[in-house]
């Protein structure tokens, strides 16, 4: 199994953490992993994107072209990332960040809106690990235990206590597809 997988958007809507916590995910299920962000210097509204893979063996390089699995939430990412999904992936798209649809034919198109999920769970914070479980439903490439334990170790200790509302996010992804 090996999963190349491509997460975009902009700058503070959790693109680099959800990267994170799938990449130490992978780390506590035992595979090989590599976790390679990308960001302007702006911290909020510029874009970032991060490339995360997952397999049970080595990784010989964590640089791509193309990926397995992408999850755009932004027009311009979708504008950069659509075409670079392998024949047979999977694009995962948030509809309130999208003017334009994607219009590829060859591949899985999935549409969460983890932006109203966020909402109705009363905590915008929550709308990466809502996106998490989406993908984790469609591309299982680790467990939701080690999601959790993943956030265990990503999360400073001061923050363990939204671990069950990260929970619930994951379960609510999960749900929407």
């Amino acid at each position: 199994m090996k999963e190349e997988i491509v997460i975009a958007g902009f700058g503070g809507q959790g693109v680099l953490s959800m990267g994170k916590i799938l990449a130490y995910a992978g780390l506590m299920d035992d595979k090989e992993v590599t976790w390679m962000p990308s960001y302007g210097p702006e911290q909020r509204g510029g874009t970032a994107n991060v490339t995360v893979i997952i397999s049970d063996k080595s990784i010989s390089s964590p640089v791509l072209d193309t990926f397995d699995t992408a999850v755009v939430l932004n027009q311009q990412s979708l504008d950069k990332f659509e075409s670079k999904v392998k024949p047979g992936g999977t694009l995962i798209y948030d509809p309130s960040g999208i003017h334009r649809l994607p219009e590829r034919t060859d591949i899985k198109i999935v549409a969460v809106d983890a932006m109203t999920a966020s909402i109705e769970l009363k905590n915008s914070k929550t709308y990466n690990m809502i996106l998490l479980g989406a993908l984790l439903k469609l591309r299982p490439v680790v467990d939701t235990d080690a999601v959790i334990r993943g956030l265990r170790k990503t999360l400073p200790e001061r923050h363990h206590h939204l671990i069950p509302l990260n929970e619930t996010a994951l379960q609510k992804g999960m749900s929407l597809v």
